[in-house]
């Protein structure tokens, strides 16, 4: 029903009794009437006043019914079936549930928990029809004399709990209509035994514990079943306010509403007045042990397939939540545990580092070795130096910070939010550290196949869920110039093509002129294409893509994988300058690994019900859905100049601190600043790529040494591929195809297609 039409209806109905009323009061104070006259008159005019107010609430009620939710449903929560995550092993990853719950019937939960429920919170629950209109109207009389009270009923509670959206939490009268109407639909469809059931399942009870079950684990480490009196009346007597009456935070305020709540079992008959002193003398026995859901080896991978899957389920009326969905992936446990491993290791170090150089007022480097800072880290202050000379930003990070918009909302100014949190100790150390975390993303991927075989998205899910692999989008520095260098070979460029190793400058179309520098001291005479490539010069690859254009080189980057983000085709692109995803940077790496084909990153292979019957199958069966995106020599030629960059040029910390001797190719990436830190290797079976930066782009490592992909995330990759191949997690004899043999194939294959074309032939 249309709203305004409702609004029209309501006031039609009520229309007449303001003229009504008018008449009531004239003759109430008009001339000529008696005491007892005038005592009629008002309690006539008091009478009208409220058949009239009731008239209209009975009709805006009744206009309201079709605006309330459907109950029908109300009971799937009992059967759902949360689905299962797999990994390539069969092993579970993530199990995917709505909420923290599991479910438990009535009959096992103790008699004494839903007396002192019914007691508490709803006396008379048992005799009214969802709303109890006693109880209703003296919370209005104590309301009105400035004692708000709620007077809601469990199944009004249900109704509020169960359908949020739908009535909503602002206390006003159409909420609190809605939440009766629906009260009573609940208990017209469902018996009050269902209705307990599902309020005990279904409420919240802190720290992501939903319902009793959960809430018995979370606050005293047992089941709902083994609850005690003394147990069950704390749980029912933190419903009041899950903050305020906390037994974690407020233990006082806990134990005191825990006593009230064994008064009201004593009132009402379910509970002798002797045990209720001797409980309510006695002190909380907690053991806390938060039930949070179990992230799994592989957090935002599950995440990342979990938001896919919702999407998929919708399209196709599955409900990831409820229909107990088994999800096959393409993750190895084996690998995600290694890569798990190397990230945690390397950070630590790493953070070291960045804590030390911070630390001190010096901006001399101390070591090249990660054990002189592990150790000076012990007596220094992490980011003393940095928080005490950037004031306006810290300034800037306060004000950009919830708590500062907290306070605004609050009514504060922006100077008094300021100088509030500017004060406060706790939230001034809470602060550096959030914004003084390095962070790190990770993922491997299988070229063969497009198979993501490992993902690590941060240092720490519970931390920090945000994904550095899918979601972050950060320049890659020169982790993008093998596909400058790709385009230019494409173009029939020879690798032996010699450029002036000189500074350049490069008009732009908007008249500025860009000049890219190369680090360290600038070299003199010549540099062929491939040692361009190969030690990373910045002069020399704006050269190539001066040559080649910048057009070309977004073009032959999106063919190779970088499909998602936005590439801008200016001169500085060669420098990696448009922000991408580690996971697009390490799938493009894998099509030259593949020698030149394309196959888009595979996270799920399957989906079945719960009894196994397939549902969907994502993964192509072998030799299909392969793209072919670049010339195979053409690729042999990048896998040249990249491993000779691990050999001898600015990757070579592979083989020098990782003592990796196996066939590798891959390059690093530092953008300017040393914000960020790439690193990507190449083996004939798998990709590893790592990104290492901190969130705030704003922070920075500080020397130059430590700042470089060569020296950060290079390390967490060379770690993460000397464990594998030395635990033989993957193959280490494979290697990539020679020179010869991926030209002579490329020569077979061309003339393949011109023969087929030829004759008319179609495609194999």
């Amino acid at each position: 029903m249309d709203r305004s039409v409702v609004r029209t209806m309501v006031a039609a109905v009520g229309q007449r009794m303001p003229a009504r009323l008018t008449g009531y009061f004239r003759r109430l104070f008009g001339p000529g009437l008696t005491g007892p006259q005038r005592t009629l008159h008002a309690l006539r005019g008091i009478g009208v006043a409220a058949l009239g107010a009731a008239l209209l609430l009975v009709s805006y009620a009744l206009l309201l019914v079709p605006f309330t939710p459907a109950v029908d449903n109300v009971l799937k929560a009992r059967s759902e079936r949360p689905s299962v995550l797999l990994a390539a092993d069969g092993s579970v990853l993530a199990t995917f549930r709505r909420t923290n719950r599991e479910w438990i019937a009535l009959d096992r939960i103790p008699t004494h928990v839903v007396d002192a429920l019914i007691a508490t919170e709803d006396h008379r629950f048992w005799q009214h029809p969802g709303v109890d209109w006693q109880r209703s109207l003296a919370a209005v009389a104590h309301t009105l004399g400035g004692d708000r009270q709620g007077g809601s009923t469990i199944s009004q509670q249900l109704a509020r709990n169960f359908f949020p959206e739908d009535i909503g939490r602002a206390r006003t009268a159409t909420r609190k209509l809605k939440e009766m109407i629906t009260a009573v639909k609940l208990e017209r469809a469902y018996s009050k035994r269902e209705i307990l059931e599902t309020y005990l399942n279904t409420v919240a009870f802190h720290y992501n514990a939903f319902g009793i079950e959960m809430a018995a684990r979370t606050y005293f480490n047992k089941s709902a079943s083994q609850l005690t009196v003394s147990e069950g009346a704390t749980l029912v007597g933190l419903l009041k306010g899950t903050r305020a009456y906390n037994p974690v935070s407020n233990p006082e305020r806990a134990v005191e509403r825990r006593n009230v709540v064994l008064a009201q079992m004593v009132k009402h008959g379910k509970l002798g007045r002797d045990m209720a002193d001797r409980l309510s003398r006695r002190p909380l026995r907690l053991d806390f042990a938060r039930q949070d859901l179990d992230s799994g080896p592989a957090p935002h991978f599950a995440d990342a397939v979990r938001r896919w899957l919702v999407g998929w389920g919708e399209l196709l009326g599955y409900d990831l939540y409820a229909d107990g969905l088994v999800v096959q992936s393409t993750l190895d446990v084996r690998l995600q545990r290694l890569a798990n491993q190397a990230v945690a290791r390397q950070l630590d170090a790493l953070q070291a580092v960045a804590d030390v150089e911070w630390g001190h007022a010096s901006d001399k480097l101390l070591s090249t070795r990660v054990e002189s800072y592990q150790q000076a880290r012990r007596k220094t202050e992490p980011f003393s130096h940095f928080w005490a000379t950037r004031a306006d930003l810290v300034d800037a990070f306060v004000r950009e910070s919830p708590e500062f918009a907290g306070l605004l909302d609050s009514g504060s100014s922006k100077d008094e939010a300021l100088a509030r949190l500017r004060a406060d100790a706790a939230f001034m150390a809470s602060l550096r550290t959030r914004k003084t975390r390095l962070e790190a993303g990770f993922v491997a991927i299988d070229p063969a196949s497009g198979y993501v075989r490992a993902w690590v998205g941060s240092r720490d899910f519970a931390t920090d869920s945000y994904d550095h692999v899918q979601q972050a989008h950060r320049q890659p520095g020169s982790t993008f110039k093998p596909f400058v260098y790709g385009a230019a070979l494409e173009a029939g460029m020879d690798p032996r093509r010699e450029f002036q190793s000189r500074n350049v400058s490069i008009r732009l179309p908007g008249g500025t002129v860009w000049q890219p520098r190369d680090m360290g001291a600038a070299s003199r005479g010549k540099v062929s294409l491939e040692d361009g490539l190969i030690y990373s010069r910045n002069t020399v690859t704006a050269q190539v893509i001066e040559d080649v254009g910048p057009g070309k080189v977004v073009r032959f980057a999106q063919r190779m994988g970088v499909r998602e983000s936005k590439l801008e085709a200016v001169p500085s692109l060669a420098l990696g300058t448009s922000p991408v995803t580690l996971l697009e940077m390490a799938s493009a790496y894998g099509t030259i690994a593949a020698l030149g084909e394309y196959r888009a990153p595979v996270l799920v292979t399957r989906v079945s019900d719960a009894k196994g019957k397939l549902l969907a199958q994502f993964a192509p069966p072998a030799g299909e859905a392969r793209e072919r995106v670049l010339q195979t020599d053409v690729a042999m030629q990048l896998i040249d100049m990249l491993r000779a960059a691990v050999d001898r040029g600015t990757g070579r910390g592979i083989r020098d601190m990782h003592a990796i001797q196996a066939d590798v190719a891959g390059k690093t990436g530092t953008t300017q600043n040393n914000t960020d830190g790439w690193f990507i290797l190449m083996r004939p079976n798998l990709v590893a790529g790592a990104w290492v930066g901190f969130n705030d782009p704003r922070v920075t490592l500080r020397s130059d040494h430590w700042g470089q992909g060569a020296h950060n995330a290079l390390h967490v990759v060379g770690d993460f591929m000397h464990q594998a191949l030395s635990d033989g997690a993957i193959d280490s004899q494979a290697e990539f195809p020679s020179r010869a043999g991926a030209t002579l194939q490329g020569v077979l294959r061309r003339a393949g297609e011109a023969l087929r074309n030829w004759f008319g032939f179609g495609a194999p």
